[in-house]
């Protein structure tokens, strides 16, 4: 608000501000004026803010307007004014998400509450230091000090890269993952709890969670009034953002870079405005030409887990969903299996008949270690091929203990006794149940894994990919789209028993075609013909 046009009395800084004013020339009174304005609408606005202040910090790189920097400043000012509670932002990397949540909002928020307390943290102490010194540069440039400087100043006493005061109460302090703090804050922040390689990590993952979840959401002053905020791009199925959203109380603001219509990102106070499939989240920045190439070095699981925060690409990585083909019985109909393609586009898949007679039939087992309701399945599969063709016919899948495990491969033997070959990876209760029962059932192989599980897969997913891996119509067994949805998700996804029971099946039944086709051949050694015994 400009001092001359104030209704009611005035002060009498008001007076000598409109005493100067007045003796300048028009110019000179508008430009004054729009000064004011300008500051006024960066005080009330977050957004307003960021945009003024980006030269500050970054003079040499234009700031680019993008939806997302309207999203994320909408609803980290929502929580500062307390509209909002706890808020999750998922945001592809390099899209200012640190620059606008970490650096810019604490120095806008001191400007209208200076006593407020932050925490802010990252997998990376440096990373957690390097957004606090920006912050603490800002806050003591000239343009934030002739602006706001008579609101609070920083102390000398506690000015530190990693804390810093001001003399009205306020502090903004910086931790690590896994790091213990006695700090208490009124917004507490973790802006990317996990990298890449550790969330490839169960023990690394589990950590991070385990942290946020148990060490810093008890770091607030108030329970009630406090705010969590967690920044992330998704790289796991099982990420910090997971178990969040498991536990429930989060406003969840998730930003893919290219926009998908069956998963528009809807919140309680924003909707992403976007209409048209794969419409680019800030094309003037990361446009068709950079998103080809993000997507060719990154390749499909990561640019989904970072750039459309999906832990796995939503046609599938390893095992595209689109790739599979069914079967039905000729003694049924049904309708055309209907895959949505990464464009968009809808393939339906027509089932074919399971042939009447099968060249071979094989079981696979991925056993589990325990019987607890926390613990992987047990899946077993029984497996036909056909020439070039396999056929998935039965699976098991439950959470059993070592007597239903037994139990369940005497039942399936029961059932397809032309199975006579029965992998069992040698892991877990494999070892326990070949040995229970080697002496009842014939044919049971211990196998040991060749090469990790995404090896493995890699190996076999060509026979998918080609069309020659053919699944039971899902109106005959409705546990196909179950195991569809994990094949898709692998490596990322929470389980992957069905998978690794699939691999074994298919890898072996490959070895097996392949020595049929190149057989060893038989040596025919004539009655006095020593040389073999030599």
């Amino acid at each position: 608000m400009s001092p001359v046009d104030i209704d009611g009395p005035w002060t009498l800084q008001q007076i000598e501000a409109a005493l100067q004013i007045a003796v300048l020339s028009p110019a000179e009174q508008r430009s004054r004026l729009a000064a004011a304005q300008q500051k006024k609408a960066a005080e009330d606005s977050l957004r307003t803010f960021v945009e003024l202040a980006w030269p500050v910090l970054e003079p040499g790189t234009e700031f680019i307007p993008g939806l997302h920097v309207d999203a994320v400043c909408l609803h980290l000012q929502a929580m500062i004014e307390d509209r909002i509670k706890d808020l999750i932002v998922n945001i592809p990397p390099g899209f200012a998400k640190s620059m606008i949540c970490a650096v810019f909002m604490p120095a806008w928020v001191w400007i209208r509450k200076p006593d407020y307390r932050f925490l802010f943290s990252s997998y990376k102490a440096e990373y957690a230091i390097r957004d606090s010194v920006k912050c603490r540069t800002l806050i003591r440039s000239n343009w934030y000090q002739e602006r706001w400087g008579n609101r609070f100043q920083l102390k000398a006493d506690q000015n530190e890269k990693s804390k810093f005061e001001n003399d009205r109460t306020g502090y903004r302090e910086t931790t690590s993952v896994a790091t213990g703090t006695g700090a208490r804050a009124m917004l507490v922040c973790c802006d990317d709890p996990m990298s890449l390689d550790q969330a490839a990590s169960d023990a690394e993952r589990q950590r991070a969670n385990d942290w946020w979840s148990r060490t810093m959401t008890t770091r607030l002053n108030d329970l009630k009034t406090g705010h969590l905020l967690l920044i992330q791009q998704r790289l796991h199925e099982e990420d910090t953002t997971a178990v969040c959203l498991q536990h429930g109380g989060y406003e969840h603001l998730y930003l893919p870079n290219e926009f998908e219509s069956d998963r528009a990102c809807k919140t309680s106070i924003w909707q992403d405005p976007r209409t048209q499939e794969s419409q680019l989240l800030w094309p003037a920045k990361v446009g068709p030409e950079e998103v080809a190439v993000l997507k060719r070095k990154l390749g499909s699981y990561h640019y989904s887990g970072q750039y459309q925060q999906r832990p796995s690409p939503s046609g599938g990585g390893i095992f595209k969903k689109h790739w599979w083909r069914y079967w039905i019985y000729k003694t049924i109909a049904a309708p055309p299996v209907v895959v949505r393609l990464a464009d968009g586009t809808m393939l339906k898949i027509f089932p074919v008949i399971l042939p009447d007679e099968l060249d071979q039939q094989v079981q696979s087992w991925d056993m589990a270690f325990k019987d607890l309701n926390t613990s992987d399945y047990v899946a077993g599969g029984v497996w036909g091929t056909k020439k070039a063709d396999r056929y998935l016919l039965e699976q098991v899948r439950d959470r059993l203990g070592f007597p239903e495990t037994v139990a369940a491969v005497k039942a399936m033997t029961k059932r397809w006794p032309k199975a006579n070959l029965k992998l069992v990876e040698d892991k877990a209760n494999g070892p326990a149940v070949i040995q229970a029962l080697r002496h009842e059932i014939s044919g049971l192989v211990a196998v040991v894994p060749d090469g990790g599980k995404i090896a493995r897969a890699q190996a076999v997913s060509p026979q998918v990919e080609s069309g020659n891996v053919y699944l039971p119509h899902p109106s005959i067994a409705p546990w196909v789209e179950a195991f569809v949805e994990e094949c898709s998700t692998f490596p990322n996804g929470k389980y992957d028993d069905q998978v690794d029971q699939m691999t074994q099946a298919l890898n072996r039944m490959r070895a097996m075609v392949a020595v049929k086709q190149n057989p060893i051949p038989t040596p025919v050694y004539g009655r006095g013909d020593r040389s073999w015994m030599t």
